[in-house]
């Protein structure tokens, strides 16, 4: 899939206006935990860490604006737990206030979105004079035709003898979004998709002439959340 990313004008800096100490924010004192309803799945996420993470209060010391972590570590990481749309606005301001914020996604909520192929190992030597295609079907072009302005490079599948040898991986995978909500084609953090079961798929990203090639990598959800919690 082609990951059509957003630039925006106003791109939000990187604020340092929360109070911190020994290189963590400081939670004001006369601020009070407060909750919104919640789904089931949003909440069974925040279960899954010690509470003394979930629900972190701080306050924007420039702007006084509240910023509520769903789940904030003691290394300084941000969960962000979305089951609901979002406005790329609420994306870019979130990310511009939290320095290592990662996004999880209800798999389930997002329309068209659906898992794959198996994929090779993007990274792969062989693989470097090479293209994915942007479709559900699993296919490169040469790097070279894109680069020489060819409208209708030549389709390879992986049967073919240039593509010999190469296997395909059982952690990286294609997928399709048919109908993406635009407003993540902003985020620049971290994003993991949660399709339910024991593994989660972060999005990745090729670098490639003919576009950004996204695609997953499949994750352990007990050792995600270990590794936070």
């Amino acid at each position: 899939m082609e990951w059509k990313t957003e630039e925006h004008p106003a791109q939000l800096p990187i604020r340092n206006t929360v109070l911190w100490k020994m290189g963590m924010p400081v939670m004001p004192d006369d601020v009070s935990r407060f909750y919104r309803k919640e789904s089931t799945w949003h909440r069974n996420w925040k279960m899954a860490f010690p509470e003394q993470y979930r629900e972190r209060v701080f306050i924007d010391q420039a702007t006084g604006e509240m910023h509520r972590a769903d789940i904030f570590t003691p290394c300084g990481d941000t969960l962000e737990f979305q089951h609901s749309p979002i406005t790329a606005l609420e994306i870019l301001s979130r990310e511009a206030f939290y320095p290592n914020l990662i996004w999880i996604l209800n798999g389930e909520k997002l329309k068209g979105f659906r898992l794959l192929k198996h994929l090779p190992d993007v990274d792969d030597p062989k693989l470097a004079e090479y293209e994915f295609c942007h479709s559900d079907h699993l296919a490169v072009v040469r790097k070279a035709d894109i680069i020489a302005g060819k409208l209708s490079p030549r389709i390879i599948s992986f049967f073919h003898p240039e593509l010999r040898g190469i296997k395909m991986s059982s952690q990286y995978y294609s997928f399709c979004w048919k109908n993406p909500h635009t407003a993540w084609f902003s985020a620049r953090c971290r994003m993991i998709i949660d399709m339910g079961g024991h593994f989660l798929y972060e999005i990745k990203k090729r670098k490639q002439n003919n576009g950004d090639y996204a695609y997953l990598k499949m994750l352990s959800r007990k050792a995600f959340v270990e590794g936070y919690g």
